[in-house]
């Protein structure tokens, strides 16, 4: 059972790039017992999942540090660290969040940066998207259909270890194993570790791993790391949390003066439902598990259904390296846990597992 689903209060955290986080698999929960720090007493793998879907949170504060190092090139556009609060900047460098929550219907996280800061703000059925470099805030008004979904920066980052964890831990079976590391000290609280591997050794991740806040039962920290790495290639951590209630004051909104507000646009929930379907239906999925390999068709300038952000992320792979084969010709991107190849006639595949395997889809009718 997907933790969102039995944990409702912690949906809006459900937010790195979506083949690093997103878990074609899932896991067969192993019985290694956690070897306790003498302050914890042990608690196996399948212990730690109930933790996790029991939990119950009614307010958090604090301060989440999210660091990418994917391998990527260096591609000017990209964005990134340096004081950036561009929301592109999460996929690559370090990042600081600043998150509040206080019940579903009432949840703030802020991207922080020398440069400027963006929120997203949810308070009720109002919802509010402020830019302080652009000047700009978007506010959007939310139907009673739609109060009970999670809304979150809107690129598809994990901004926090649970949203991550949640991705994760979404779909479980055989494809993973799952056991426990022992534990650690996280944003000055103890907590458990639990690790998920993926079982097919042809995957280019090695592990995930997600530390449990030993009181709370909430997700510490999240990592990835890659094949053969003692390192993570992908974390989202608290360096402080606070587990009160925050004051109501933290999710009211009024724009400055001389702040440009606009007025979402957003379409009907039918319209939007349709929208949804068709995108998804624009993408296939060849293999299972961690070795998955998404395939999109691709028309120029980014897949149906695509955000702006995927937009500009596909203009970009038009400026990496050419490669070509059996399968046609196109380019390719290459990180340290994941490969995109966008091919010359108009297809996207892309996986947690190299580029060969990423070939040998592409030269198939499943991939075409």
């Amino acid at each position: 059972m997907s933790v969102t689903k039995s944990r409702p209060a912690l949906r809006w955290l459900v937010p790195a790039v979506a083949t690093v986080v997103v878990i074609g698999g899932g896991a067969a929960v192993g019985t290694f017992a956690a070897s306790a720090d003498p302050s914890l007493p042990p608690r196996t793998a399948a212990q730690l999942l109930v933790d996790l879907q029991t939990a119950r949170l009614d307010g958090l504060s604090g301060t989440v540090v999210q660091t990418s190092d994917l391998g990527l090139p260096s591609l000017p556009d990209l964005g990134g660290g340096n004081g950036s609060a561009d929301l592109m900047s999460l996929i690559t460098g370090d990042n600081t969040l600043r998150v509040w929550y206080s019940g579903p219907d009432k949840a703030r996280v802020a991207l922080m940066g020398t440069l400027g800061e963006t929120d997203i703000i949810r308070n009720g059925s109002d919802v509010w998207l402020w830019e302080s470099k652009a000047n700009k805030a978007t506010h959007s008004k939310l139907s009673g259909t739609e109060a009970g979904q999670k809304h979150t920066l809107p690129n598809g980052v994990p901004s926090t270890p649970q949203e991550a964890a949640d991705k994760a831990l979404a779909a479980i079976d055989p494809s993973t194993e799952v056991t426990t590391s022992g534990t650690a000290k996280v944003a000055g609280r103890d907590a458990y570790e639990l690790v998920l591997r993926p079982r097919d050794t042809t995957s280019l991740v090695g592990q995930v791993r997600i530390a449990i806040d030993a009181t709370e039962h909430v997700p510490l920290r999240f990592e990835v790391l890659a094949k053969d790495s003692d390192k993570a290639a992908f974390q989202v951590a608290f360096t402080q949390v606070d587990f009160e209630r925050p004051d109501d004051q933290q999710f009211e909104f009024n724009p400055p003066p001389g702040v440009k507000v606009e007025e979402s646009t957003e379409l009907a929930p039918q319209q939007k439902a349709q929208q949804k379907d068709k995108a998804h239906d624009a993408v296939t999925t060849v293999g299972e598990g961690w070795t998955t390999v998404a395939v999109a068709k691709y028309d120029g300038a980014a897949p149906s259904g695509s955000s702006t952000s995927e937009q500009g992320a596909a203009g970009l792979l038009k400026a990496l390296p050419e490669v070509n084969g059996a399968w046609g010709s196109g380019h390719l991107l290459t990180g340290t846990v994941f490969s995109v190849l966008l091919t010359d006639d108009g297809r996207i595949l892309a996986g947690l597992v190299s580029p060969e395997r990423l070939y040998e889809v592409a030269a198939t009718k499943a991939g075409k």
